[in-house]
């Protein structure tokens, strides 16, 4: 009997097949071919999951660096005195090693006979916790810190893993474009870490027309068009190419629903209102993240952005986006309704509403009344939304495992006749 997911439920993971497509050239002409390589460096003892867990324990070290040299995640125009240079190539290894972890989790579990929903599951929480950890780092590289940039790039990452996650739930399929985040996007990263290792932090604030020499070309055929542009920094020109990129897989991504939606003859539209959960919740955070707070008497000064409460408030909001989409992509490998609502929307409603009373009823707010008070709220509220992802993980990966019979940190499975664990191997052999 299922702790979390339903008993008709569970049957359908027998059913679960994963179906995938690549069109990253980089990935089938450069890294696959490595990655090919590197699996046959694991023993076939290793659990594919394992190495994933290994991969993300990499980034988890990272942002443990970020918190022992910047926990204020300031920027050195703020004041900032670290972290050293060095700290930003380990970095760009992690997460190259990180990537390479994570594509060959799945080529491990072929080798080992252990392919299947709980690896999915698995791989997609890793990534989907990654997406924050990238972004906190990436935003401290690119010299932004406490800023409105770093929140739009928050929401850039998580809408475009919502996305991707979502277009499987509807296609049954997982689409990496040409251009992808988990292949060209990660590699940009650590060059972009490794420029930074280079020349510092303060590169990124030099200007991108005069780096690029484009001023002086606009200057002599269009010169009108530089009062409209002006001169963005090399970060602003990072985030808008970031954009621009995430625009274009919105629209990739609903062409591949809307043909999959009308091969299977239905609603092609019905797709859209299952973004909204996103709408949703990023609505929530960005107010709660804007609000005055105990500053209520000054409206519009967004006390956590500025204060040391903007990268626990990062990861607060990165548990609860992981849980999210974990939720979504079990509704998919076991053919449940999609998973509109959740109780943690109870949470940041009532936070955004508190941080912005002032605004709204022109009264001190009732939870987060002075910074203090704000601090033990978001040390609360992080405590809960980790909480409340580890329990959700936990039952799932209990369910999983009982029900399909394999373990998830070793390769062994359960005989079906003698409810013994053994290897994979030896069940593959035993069935032979």
């Amino acid at each position: 009997m299922g702790n979390f997911i339903a008993d008709e439920k569970l049957e359908n993971l027998r059913k679960y097949k994963y179906s995938g497509v690549d069109k990253s050239i980089l990935s089938k002409y450069v890294l696959n071919p490595f990655w090919t390589w590197f699996v046959t460096l694991w023993p076939t003892w290793i659990a594919p999951n394992t190495i994933t867990a290994l991969g993300l324990g990499l980034v988890v070290f990272n942002l443990s660096t970020l918190f022992y040299y910047d926990p204020q995640y300031l920027t050195e125009r703020d004041g900032a005195t670290g972290p050293p240079k060095w700290v930003y190539f380990t970095w760009g290894l992690g997460l190259f090693w990180y990537q390479a972890f994570d594509a060959i989790d799945g080529k491990q579990a072929r080798r080992t006979g252990m392919a299947g929903p709980l690896g999915q599951m698995f791989d997609h929480g890793c990534d989907s916790l990654n997406t924050t950890f990238e972004c906190i780092l990436s935003c401290r590289a690119l010299n932004v810190g406490r800023s409105w940039w770093t929140v739009a790039a928050e929401i850039a990452a998580l809408a475009n893993f919502y996305l991707s996650t979502w277009e499987e739930f509807h296609t049954g399929t997982l689409y990496l474009g040409i251009f992808n985040g988990p292949v060209e996007g990660i590699i940009l990263l650590c060059v972009m870490y490794t420029v930074t290792g280079i020349y510092g932090t303060s590169f990124w604030d030099k200007k991108f027309l005069a780096i690029t020499h484009l001023d002086r070309l606009i200057a002599r055929y269009y010169p009108e068009l530089l009062y409209h542009i002006g001169n963005p920094g090399l970060n602003d020109a990072f985030f808008i190419f970031g954009a621009v990129q995430a625009t274009f897989n919105i629209v990739l991504s609903y062409r591949n629903v809307y043909r999959a939606r009308k091969a299977q003859k239905k609603y092609v539209l019905s797709p859209i209102g299952r973004f909204l959960p996103f709408l949703i919740t990023t609505g929530f955070h960005v107010a709660w993240l804007s609000g005055s707070g105990p500053l209520s008497g000054k409206p519009h000064q967004a006390y956590i952005l500025r204060s040391d409460l903007f990268l626990p408030f990062l990861l607060f909001w990165g548990f609860e986006f992981a849980h999210q989409v974990g939720r979504m992509i079990l509704a998919h490998v076991t053919h449940q309704k999609f998973p509109y609502w959740d109780w943690s929307w109870v949470l940041v409603s009532v936070a955004a509403i508190d941080a912005n009373a002032g605004f709204l009823f022109g009264s001190q707010p009732l939870i987060q009344r002075s910074p203090k008070a704000c601090a033990i709220f978001m040390g609360v509220s992080i405590a809960y939304s980790l909480g409340a992802y580890a329990r959700f993980c936990t039952l799932v990966i209990q369910d999983i495992t009982n029900f399909l019979g394999i373990a998830c940190f070793t390769v062994r499975k359960r005989d079906p006749v003698t409810g013994d664990w053994i290897t994979s191997q030896e069940l593959d052999s035993k069935r032979a």
